[in-house]
């Protein structure tokens, strides 16, 4: 993707434009930004999918002022009535299952892939929708088939109504109300109120979010992921007080233990690129409920692509692919970062690579990360 030229995608601005412009700023609303668009799923498939274990979905209903949300799997006979008004069903995470998602979701590599969460699925019944809410993330809303409204607004009263399953604002006041076409799209940055509802049947839209990870969740991952690979000294060094006079206050904690603890975290996370591995590590970790199919025959030939569920990143030393990571230098390292850019390599490419890469190609390719096609659904 060349990053420099302007594409209908973005209304018109090159990827480098949007993200000066308008990314984690304002909205923007495209006309057209994929003419011709096709449902990544028909509304059969979607409601095969939705019977699965491996697949998470939910089934919202709004019956006046009442909200009703359920986790599915679902039957068919559970879902609501294709006639019925006010029901929305979603799958997450639809590219780790159908490769039409995934190749929706590739529209969007001009974003750090670490940063792209899933796309999500929503198909709707006429007046179908989650209510007016807010994310904590960048997303993309791409309308697929029917016509859905979206009401939208950037008020700071983000107060939600209690005592309900869903995170529904108790106050609502749009200033902006447009509908989408199928092929339109509407960008959203963090905190901006909004509110979807189908008009008409057969609404379905995608949204394709990009996840923001807390410094919680991402500090605690990679401090779990250094001690799992740490490896505990053969004599651990203990703590020692020679110098400690006698106390008339036995409860309190001695500030040299404290020094001592802190001092033992510091060990962990002093080595500056034993911390970005790890990073890596966590980034890269499958999705929950990912389970690869591995076939041991697999043989190494003509182009690879990575599977629609592996995620691959790299920075300057390594590259890291469903939460391993590689050393990787020279031309061998050249030809991987291409793969986690464009999630293929040419067999030109292939053919050129070291037999250590070669090998771990063929490693991953029986491992079930790599495939040889692009398998469809």
């Amino acid at each position: 993707m060349n990053i420099d030229i302007a594409t209908p995608l973005l209304a018109g601005l090159s990827p480098q434009q949007f993200m000066r412009r308008h990314w984690q700023r304002k909205p923007l609303l495209v006309r057209q930004a994929v003419p011709r668009v096709l449902p990544p799923v028909t509304r059969a498939e979607m409601f095969t999918l939705v019977g699965r274990e491996d697949v998470e979905s939910r089934l919202i209903v709004r019956d006046r002022s009442r909200w009703v949300l359920k986790h599915g799997p679902f039957a068919r006979g559970a879902l609501p009535p294709l006639k019925q008004t006010g029901w929305t069903l979603l799958v997450q995470g639809l590219d780790l299952h159908v490769q039409s998602a995934r190749a929706l979701l590739d529209r969007f590599r001009f974003v750090p892939q670490v940063r792209c969460d899933d796309l999500m699925v929503s198909y709707a019944s006429d007046r179908g929708g989650a209510g007016p809410h807010f994310d904590s993330y960048d997303v993309f809303l791409l309308q697929v088939q029917g016509q859905r409204r979206w009401r939208v607004s950037h008020q700071s009263d983000l107060s939600l109504r209690p005592g309900l399953a869903l995170k529904i604002l108790s106050r609502f006041e749009p200033v902006h109300d447009w509908l989408l076409q199928p092929g339109d799209m509407l960008y959203l940055p963090p905190h901006w109120a909004h509110e979807g509802v189908a008009v008409g049947a057969d609404c379905m839209t995608c949204s394709i979010g990009m996840h923001a990870p807390g410094q919680y969740e991402l500090g605690t991952g990679v401090l779990q992921r250094l001690l799992d690979a740490g490896e505990a000294p053969q004599v651990d060094r203990l703590y020692s007080d020679p110098q400690q006079p006698a106390t008339d206050e036995p409860g309190r904690i001695p500030v040299d233990l404290r020094a001592f603890a802190a001092n033992a975290v510091m060990r962990l996370v002093r080595d500056p690129q034993v911390l970005t591995c790890a990073l890596g590590e966590v980034l890269s970790e499958p999705k929950p409920r990912v389970l690869f199919d591995r076939n041991p025959t697999a043989r190494l030939g003509g182009d690879v692509y990575l599977d629609r569920r592996s995620r691959m990143f790299y920075d300057e030393r390594r590259i890291y692919l469903n939460g391993e990571s590689y050393l990787a230098g020279g031309q061998d390292a050249r030809a991987m970062r291409g793969l986690a850019d464009a999630r293929c390599l040419d067999a030109r490419t292939v053919a050129r690579l070291s037999a250590e890469a070669r090998a771990l190609l063929a490693q991953w390719l029986r491992a079930g990360w790599l495939c040889t096609t692009q398998i469809s659904f």
